[in-house]
């Protein structure tokens, strides 16, 4: 058992490792942490102890008085990740001998005492390498183990800096942290819900969240006017790069807000937490786009800005066209777009061939294409005889393409022309470079459609987010022509990533249950599913407004990661897989029982977990 000096063990930490320097020479410290690696040179042991702050350089010598007996038989069993102890005595590195890669590597610490708090038995991957090449299943199961790296450690704490600049932020504007349940009743978030059985009643259940939105809406009508809340959320859907079965966001709303009010406030809120943490550049002010505006030009709702390459509808140039394949589908309600890529002409055949293919791939039938040569005409390509030299030279200076360029096509459907062209925008952005990895180009994509079709019911869903308010004088076009209806949402989107997504909300019951029923709700469903929320607002509801942008893709903005799981402590796997507790995991036939549930086995073919 370790001595105590009053309060205090003997092997309590006087000063962290990162934190020594060569103003400390000559002080006797003590100092805890891990030992990232270990050297013995012919009977001097060297130590490289860690903690959160850093590494510092330990010597265990036995030719020194200042190092014991008993320290030095210690240093010769430490191994990687044993846990110490180590009191000693601040010295000056030989000269030549210093490092000039570590903070504390003009100093070293003379050993005189090493504790052995824990050894570690052999590691599944080692700490001290990149983990590129290790399986990430085995990084989760032993996550523990994958957090003490220093790279690791340094997301969490980033992600703690920026919590921590939001909520300071947030209280300076008289906004209040409160709290929402997490055992609620279900929301349409867009998304399947996670179950939890209500054992008192059996047949009943709760919801966990896929947001708080009901919940903040109901504290604007109890007067609250400033909310927000780091809202743990819960959505069951397919496992992307970019996607947890669980995650965390910034939730807030505000009373007697207007969209504007909205948008300057979380547009500053993040430069603020940006430009404190990270040295990207982030332009100024975010750039504004309404949805039909976005998909015109850029064929999604959520477009990488850190690049050009605006798509060019074609409709006007060749609304007399000669080319059959382009006149039908015009006339028939199809769009001709096309897009420039840059330096395309140098291509060779098989990789303009590929270009065709992945355009198939995506959805389209094929892509047309002509090359523009060094006096600025579109000379070659399969789709240059079909087009007038008229035609061709507008195309080209619509598309400011240069000599050297490809301007491909695609003629389809509006959807599919969109979908396809923003996934060729995408991929020549890439394969070009012309994403600048220190940008981050934001920009607010507002006035989203109130109603779109569901492709599977034929019915209308919606676009956005049900409880969303429709644009002034809108809601007169919601049996006329409910799609060309718009509302006063927005999405705060990062180098092609929605980032953040909020509207202004509806406030009173009657237009809610207008758009509830449009949905196809009959008033007993609406009243079962969104009664209290219409009786709530027919108490003094005020004008509210909210947003909730994603905390976890903000830290992937901060470091550069693709991947969701790298910036939370510990994430799930694909199909909500956590190898780290083996979840999830059957449970006891009793409490099947307690509960009223049983196990029907999926049918032969249907994909397990």
């Amino acid at each position: 058992m370790a001595a105590t000096v009053g309060n205090k063990k003997d092997w309590q930490r006087t000063v962290e490792c990162g934190a020594l320097r060569s103003a400390q020479v000559g002080e006797t410290v003590t100092v805890n942490g891990w030992a990232n690696s270990v050297r013995d040179h012919g009977g001097v042991t060297f130590i490289d102890l860690r903690d959160r702050t850093g590494l510092v350089q330990i010597v265990v010598d036995p030719t020194r008085n200042a190092t014991s007996e008993e320290a030095h038989l210690a240093a010769q069993t430490v191994r990687s990740e044993f846990c110490l102890s180590i009191r000693g005595t601040v010295s000056a590195r030989v000269p030549g001998a210093e490092n000039p890669n570590l903070a504390t590597g003009e100093i070293e610490i003379k050993a005189a005492r090493i504790e052995i708090l824990n050894p570690c038995r052999t590691l599944p991957f080692q700490i001290d390498q990149d983990q590129a090449g290790t399986n990430e299943e085995l990084r989760l199961k032993y996550r523990y183990l994958d957090l003490r790296r220093p790279s690791m450690y340094e997301k969490l704490r980033l992600r703690h800096e920026a919590v921590r600049l939001i909520r300071a932020a947030l209280y300076e504007q008289g906004f209040l942290e409160i709290e929402t349940p997490i055992l609620t009743k279900g929301t349409p978030e867009g998304a399947r819900e996670y179950l939890v059985p209500y054992r008192l009643q059996p047949g009943l259940f709760y919801v966990l969240p896929q947001a708080p939105q009901q919940f903040k809406q109901l504290l604007m009508v109890s007067g609250v006017e400033r909310y927000f809340q780091i809202a743990k959320c819960f959505r069951d859907e397919a496992q992307r790069a970019d996607r947890q079965p669980e995650f965390t966001q910034l939730d807030l709303e505000m009373s007697f807000a207007t969209q504007e009010d909205i948008l300057n406030l979380v547009e500053a809120l993040m430069v603020q937490v940006i430009e404190a943490l990270s040295e990207k550049q982030i332009p100024q002010p975010f750039v504004r786009l309404t949805y039909d505006e976005a998909m015109a030009r850029y064929g999604s709702d959520k477009p990488d800005l850190r690049f050009g390459l605006e798509l060019v509808d074609c409709a006007h140039i060749l609304q007399n066209t000669g080319f059959a394949v382009f006149q039908n589908i015009l006339s028939s309600g199809g769009q001709v777009k096309a897009i420039r890529y840059p330096g395309g002409a140098k291509l060779a055949r098989s990789q303009m061939d590929e270009l065709v293919t992945l355009s198939k791939e995506f959805g389209a039938k094929g892509l047309a294409y002509f090359l523009v040569d060094d006096e600025g005409n579109a000379s070659r390509g399969p789709v240059a005889k079909f087009l007038s030299n008229e035609e061709k030279a507008a195309i080209v200076a619509a598309a400011s393409a240069e000599p050297g360029d490809l301007v491909g096509f695609i003629a389809d459907t509006p959807a599919t022309t969109a979908k396809v062209l923003d996934r060729l925008r995408r991929l020549i952005g890439e394969r070009l470079g012309l994403a600048d990895r220190n940008t981050l180009a934001c920009c607010w994509i507002t006035d989203f459609p109130v109603f779109e079709k569901d492709e599977e019911t034929g019915g209308w869903t919606y676009a956005h987010n049900p409880f969303s308010m429709p644009n002034e004088g809108h809601m007169a076009l919601i049996d006329t022509d409910p799609e060309a209806m718009r509302a006063q949402t927005y999405d705060l989107v990062c180098n092609g990533v929605e980032w953040a997504s909020g509207s202004v909300r509806i406030h009173k019951p009657d237009i809610q249950t207008a758009i509830l029923r449009k949905l196809g709700l009959d008033d007993a469903q609406i009243e079962a599913r969104f009664g209290h929320m219409l009786q709530a607002f027919e108490h003094g509801a005020p004008p509210h407004a909210g947003i909730a942008p994603g905390l976890d893709r903000l830290v992937m903005f901060l470091t550069d990661d693709e991947n969701i799981r790298e910036v939370i402590a510990f994430p799930k796997m694909g199909g909500g897989f956590d190898p780290l507790m083996n979840a999830p995991s059957p449970i006891e036939a009793y409490q099947l029982a307690e509960l009223g549930l049983q196990i029907t086995p999926k049918p032969d073919g249907e994909k397990k977990v």
